[in-house]
């Protein structure tokens, strides 16, 4: 089920099935939102970020979408998006060679993100985007 205004939020088990799960929920969140146009960078962005959770901490993965408003305060104005997992160490942007199979998820969202990071929690970390919405 879609959340009609707040915050969309999902826990995960630490399990390869997890980034098909979260693309498709984050995908169906959006198109309930209305913001199919930023759905497709979104859905591949989580699914970095999630495989990169999956391959280095082990336990829940959580995602979180929320809608930002925008200048005028009724319309969204950016999109957020977090990714939470247990381990407390913040990723680094790793300069993959052209042989690489990895290495290229947060230069991805680096380039595709309006804005991103990273913050401590209470049990993990968390990355984060945002990318803007057309008004």
């Amino acid at each position: 089920m879609v959340p009609p205004e707040g915050p969309a939020e999902w826990t995960f088990p630490a399990d390869p099935g997890a980034v098909r799960t979260a693309r498709a929920v984050v995908r169906e969140t959006l198109r309930g939102w209305r913001l199919d146009p930023v759905s497709d960078v979104t859905v591949l962005l989580v699914s970095e970020l999630v495989t990169n959770s999956l391959r280095y901490a082990a336990g829940p993965i959580v995602v979180r979408l929320t809608r930002l408003p925008g200048p005028d305060g009724r319309r969204p104005g950016a999109l957020r998006v977090e990714v939470s997992d247990p381990l407390p160490d913040p990723p680094c942007i790793r300069a993959a060679g052209p042989q690489d199979e990895g290495g290229r998820g947060l230069q991805l969202v680096a380039v595709a993100a309006r804005s991103w990071g990273t913050k401590p929690g209470r049990a993990g970390k968390t990355v984060w985007f945002e990318l803007p919405l057309a008004g």
